[in-house]
């Protein structure tokens, strides 16, 4: 596990361990399907092909946009993308290939990226390419205008897809472990990074919002948010526990990654209870702990927040909170249940039923 996943963190490795062995279980189909890029682009404007929860930001520059959309325009061959057939929201999601797709659309589109903060939009003109190529300098509409060869073949370029689609168990739960082995960016997704791709909807959503609020940044102990999205996990993790403890069953990749899917698309009111219940539970932390109260040993202790935050959020605060925290930390059984296999059945029981032991009488 890289060390930027872990930053801020204490680092423990039955965690890492846990989060890497998942025996997955499935039935599911891969096929081949060729898309001219024209259609792929109406596919994508029609919002029947998505970039799940902006799976990642778009990081190539204008010249390997350009180098790829001369690839197409020179008929050589372009890596295949996967996509991951969801049923039970008519669309197809990428789950592999975001860049070239993405790149496509914006020369198609006449403008690269997004616009700034101005509303301004760079015009895509191919980039980088050789001075004496037909195709430098230029933009898609003046492709039509000078080359309607060229500009039809683009047109009608083929990019090879492998469509993915689950056959058993009924709904999407494959998507999660088929976007953990095929994600090919130069830094590999993980977690609440997948997660966020695959699951996208108002739950993430929720998620997203609540990692902003100003105590839990006091909690978590850091002002920028986690550039693996660790922060945000957390918070996944403490709601995980607190509605479905007590159905724990490792590995807990797996336990964080049903209850986000189960929960996937809630509905106001579960979504405004959720956030009072956080919000309440972190404006409570820091009055009676402090900021940064699970850093006990080095970084924050994953172990140690869910036990508590779970227990403080389900059971409420007492006047001698404090103390009674400090006695929990100092408990020899308590110690083993958040610094050795920390992901096991027995281990999580064991430290939620010391937790609520100290903190809730």
């Amino acid at each position: 596990m890289t060390t930027d996943y872990n930053e801020g963190l204490e680092v423990i490795e039955s965690e890492n361990i846990d989060l890497e062995s998942t025996p997955a279980t499935y039935e599911v189909i891969t096929y081949p399907a060729d898309f001219t890029l024209e259609g792929l682009v109406s596919k994508y404007k029609k919002g029947s092909m998505t970039v799940p929860g902006f799976q990642r930001n778009y990081v190539w520059n204008i010249k390997q946009a350009s180098r790829l959309i001369e690839s197409f325009l020179l008929g050589l061959p372009v890596p295949a993308i996967f996509l991951f057939t969801d049923e039970i929201n008519n669309e197809q999601l990428v789950i592999d290939g975001q860049q070239r797709l993405m790149s496509v659309v914006y020369y198609f589109d006449g403008y690269f990226g997004e616009a700034d903060k101005a509303g301004r939009r760079k015009v895509f003109r191919l980039t980088g390419l050789n001075e004496r190529s037909a195709y430098h300098n230029k933009t898609y509409a003046e492709l039509e205008d000078s080359d309607q060869a060229a500009f039809n073949k683009l047109n009608d370029s083929v990019l090879r897809a492998f469509v993915v689609k689950q056959l058993t168990p009924n709904g999407n739960t494959s998507v999660y472990h088929i976007f953990e082995r095929l994600n090919t960016g130069g830094t590999q997704l993980v977690g609440q990074e997948i997660r966020n791709c695959v699951y996208h909807g108002e739950f993430n959503n929720l998620l997203c919002e609540l990692n902003n609020y100003d105590n839990w940044r006091k909690i978590f102990g850091s002002i920028p948010t986690h550039k693996r999205q660790k922060d945000v996990e957390l918070i996944l993790r403490f709601f995980s526990f607190y509605e479905n403890g007590d159905n724990y069953e490792r590995p807990i990749k797996d336990f964080m990654s049903n209850f986000m899917r189960k929960n996937q698309h809630i509905d106001i009111e579960k979504r405004q209870n959720f956030e009072k219940l956080f919000k309440e539970t972190c404006d409570k932390v820091i009055e009676f702990l402090g900021e940064r109260p699970f850093h006990i040993w080095s970084g924050l202790n994953v172990a140690v927040f869910d036990s508590t935050f779970t227990t403080l959020a389900k059971f409420g605060f007492n006047s001698d909170l404090k103390d009674r925290f400090n006695r929990l930390k100092g408990d020899d059984d308590f110690i083993k249940g958040v610094r050795g296999a920390t992901a096991d059945d027995s281990i999580v029981e064991l430290r939620m039923g010391l937790a609520k032991q100290y903190l809730s009488k």
